[in-house]
């Protein structure tokens, strides 16, 4: 059953290690200005980022109402179509700076290096620092977070607020954590959670079912207060997801017009346009002017209003709904390249768990909570995404680079130590996902041989180079011990 042993957790916190302390800190401040580097590159040379949220900026700017609201022309007519938490950030830095596209962009640059720092700091509590240094460095390099994060969409600052609310969870089931610090994490960690509602809606609570489950299984404590703090998390939830919507809805002045309501309420939105609509695929495209601003009767549209409305939407991509979706050629290339890896370390994760089980080995609840947290954020959120038939932009999948960040570096740690100290058979299982990972980067980089085509035979010929090695490595070990 050596393919099955369970995880060896870290045993000493990284920072008490002196040794090795400074240059880990200094590897992760690399990789914190790789990130800087690649989501700044080029913020100065004129661009504008989405036309739409950018015009929502600059009316924000105008009035304490319309930046309330997040409304979209200085007049207050509508709002964009998402809360407007992320263009506050936005607004603020061209309040500071003057509105160019540098201003408008550079928030981005933030919170795309916070989210890969948070990472770092909450795998690093989970699998150690040198797990936690690859992580990081995946979800700095993953070309659709690279891509997204030089766009003043609310995707950057939505990846922020999940990987947060992941850091807060890990706090939360640490080793040594008492019930009251155990309860505070948790409250912060769905407070987190809240903040990403109102930056992308009911996007950011499909990972709160898996977070529920990881906390119940990686607490400590009994499950009276597990449950609990679970309720309380919730309330703590709603309230900070929900705020924002009744102030609109209720608000006695005043205000913008919901866009792509169809009664001009936050709630409707929520439920209706960028709830069920997303998922079931109902009234696609609808919406006026390809934005989906439906104007209460008698509400006069001004001319200017009218242009901007015309011009201010972007198409989506329907159709294509299924598993292959995050495997397809508009998408594959941007997220998909190191799924297959995660998905033999969920596998062997998962026979491991069990392995526990039947041998009555107690395995630590943050590791178990971890690969739950992880994990199901993966699984979830692929399968969700692949399915939802309504509006789908391949922009949509950087939710998923954290998870596949954290999992393909922690499961790179397991299948070497399995390599290392395992058996014949499970020392297979890392050649096995190196073979599967150069297999399938083949696959998506033949798919357009017109730009760098020399890197698909390179990637096979390293792939096989690497496999080879470890092979004959294992064998040249096991015959010495033999």
């Amino acid at each position: 059953m050596a393919v099955l042993a369970p995880y060896a957790a870290p045993t000493t916190r990284p920072a008490l290690r002196r040794g090795r302390g400074g240059r880990r800190a200094w590897a992760l401040s690399g990789v914190c200005l790789l990130a800087a580097l690649l989501y700044g590159w080029g913020i100065w040379d004129g661009g504008w980022g989405n036309p739409f949220y950018s015009a929502a900026v600059k009316s924000m700017s105008g009035s304490f109402t319309n930046f309330l609201f997040g409304s979209f022309d200085p007049a207050g007519v509508v709002t964009v179509d998402k809360p407007p938490m992320a263009l506050w950030a936005q607004v603020l830095s061209v309040r500071v700076f003057g509105y160019h596209g540098a201003a408008l962009l550079a928030p981005q640059v933030v919170e795309g290096v916070a989210a890969v720092f948070l990472l770092h700091r909450s795998v690093r509590r989970w699998a150690g620092d040198n797990v936690a240094l690859l992580a990081a460095l995946i979800l700095a390099l993953t070309p659709v977070t690279v891509a997204i994060n030089h766009v003043n969409d609310p995707d950057t600052l939505l990846v922020a607020w999940l990987v947060a609310a992941g850091y807060a969870l890990t706090r939360a089931v640490a080793a040594g954590t008492s019930a009251r610090g155990r309860r505070t994490w948790l409250l912060a960690c769905a407070f987190f959670l809240g903040c990403g509602f109102l930056t992308k809606m009911l996007a950011a609570w499909i990972v709160v079912p898996g977070f529920a489950v990881a906390y119940a299984v990686g607490s400590t404590g009994s499950w009276k207060r597990r449950i609990t703090d679970l309720l309380a998390a919730t309330g703590v939830l709603l309230v900070s997801s929900f705020w924002w919507p009744l102030l609109h809805d209720l608000w006695p002045g005043s205000k913008p017009y919901m866009d792509n309501s169809t009664d001009g309420t936050a709630l409707n939105l929520i439920f209706g346009y960028n709830g069920l609509d997303r998922i079931l695929g109902q009234h696609l495209g609808g919406g006026h002017h390809g934005i989906g601003f439906h104007p209460p009767a008698g509400v006069r549209i001004p001319a200017a209003v009218e242009e901007m409305l015309r011009n201010g939407g972007f198409a989506g991509m329907f159709g294509g709904a299924g598993l292959g979706r995050m495997f397809s050629a508009s998408v594959g290339g941007q997220i998909s390249w190191l799924i297959p890896f995660s998905l033999l370390t969920l596998a062997v994760a998962t026979g491991a768990g069990i392995a526990s089980i039947r041998a009555k080995r107690a395995a630590e609840p943050a590791q178990r909570a971890g690969w739950v947290m992880w994990g199901s954020w993966l699984v979830v959120t692929a399968l969700v995404l692949s399915y939802a038939q309504g509006i789908f932009h391949s922009y949509y999948t950087t939710m998923l680079a954290p998870a596949i960040a954290a999992i393909s570096a922690a499961g790179l740690g397991r299948l070497w130590r399995y390599h290392r100290r395992g058996s014949a058979m499970s020392a297979l299982l890392l050649p096995l996902g190196v073979a599967i990972t150069a297999a399938w980067a083949y696959v998506v980089v033949s798919r357009d041989t017109d730009w760098n085509g020399w890197a698909g035979p390179a990637v096979v010929g390293v792939g096989l180079a690497a496999v080879l090695t470890l092979v004959v490595a294992k064998l040249v070990g096991l015959a010495a011990l033999g």
